[in-house]
């Protein structure tokens, strides 16, 4: 069975998606979140860590853990009930955890936001949705109409995708930021695009889009951001030779 340094590994990833570049929310903690023994055979992907997809990457023999959204986002204390049967089943099943949010959101080629311009057919981006001085989305001009962009989008997420027909029927210029980039919709406007694919957003931006004359797609902020984990976890698998699997635990939100 083959098997690969952790630190080789985590190093690698860091350097990839610019760990110590990009700037996240205060209480996102990018990186290396659990370590193990030092060895990894198998990487398990994910979009949430929780004790659920922990039980399930055990059950997967993975040795490694890649997630979107780790550990970490509040008071981490304490571990007590579920929380300490989490770190309990890390521990005792020698699985690290790895967590990258806005990196693997900004990848230009295994990131959310590409790999969903990817499966849509869309071609010739450009960066999008400034956010701490970075921009994280992409954005393309591409003539499609709304309906077929639609269709696309549900066969691209495997669900439905709640639309806003505030824009133009055919849609011209098309700014993608995966998750729950939804309250965004104002500075999605203003940076030019007439139609807008995140995951999801709050109630009152189905007016917004309108006034902004505004198309907007919510294909869900969980199957938005399926695409990146599975897209690192692959690229990991082919150039460490070790396998992969998805861990899917979908919220349907």
């Amino acid at each position: 069975m083959p098997k690969v340094s952790l630190a080789d590994l985590i190093r690698y990833c860091d350097r990839l998606l610019r760990v110590s570049e990009i700037k996240d929310y205060d209480r996102a903690v990018n990186g290396l979140q659990v370590e193990n023994g030092g060895l990894v055979t198998r990487i398990a992907a994910t979009v949430d860590a929780s004790l659920t997809t922990v039980k399930l990457a055990v059950k997967a023999n993975a040795d490694l853990l890649l997630v979107h959204h780790g550990l970490f986002w509040g008071d981490s204390h304490p571990w007590t009930g579920k929380r300490h049967e989490l770190l309990r089943l890390l521990i005792e099943n020698d699985l690290a955890v790895y967590s990258s949010h806005l990196p693997l959101d900004a990848h230009a080629r295994l990131g959310n936001n590409a790999q969903i311009c990817a499966a849509l057919g869309l071609k010739k981006l450009r960066p999008f949705l400034l956010h701490k001085g970075q921009f994280i989305g992409f954005q393309t001009n591409a003539v499609i109409s709304r309906e077929d962009l639609a269709a696309r989008l549900r066969k691209a997420v495997g669900g439905q995708v709640h639309v806003i027909p505030g824009g133009p029927q055919s849609c011209r210029r098309i700014g993608i930021v995966s998750g729950g980039a939804g309250s965004d919709l104002k500075q999605a406007a203003e940076e030019g695009v007439d139609t807008y694919i995140t995951g999801e957003g709050p109630h009152w931006t189905y007016a917004m889009a309108e006034e902004l004359g505004l198309n907007v797609f919510y294909a869900g902020h969980y199957a938005t951001e399926t695409f990146g984990v599975k897209a690192l976890a692959d690229h990991l698998s082919k150039r460490f030779k070790i396998p992969w699997s998805f861990v899917d635990h979908p919220t349907g939100l």
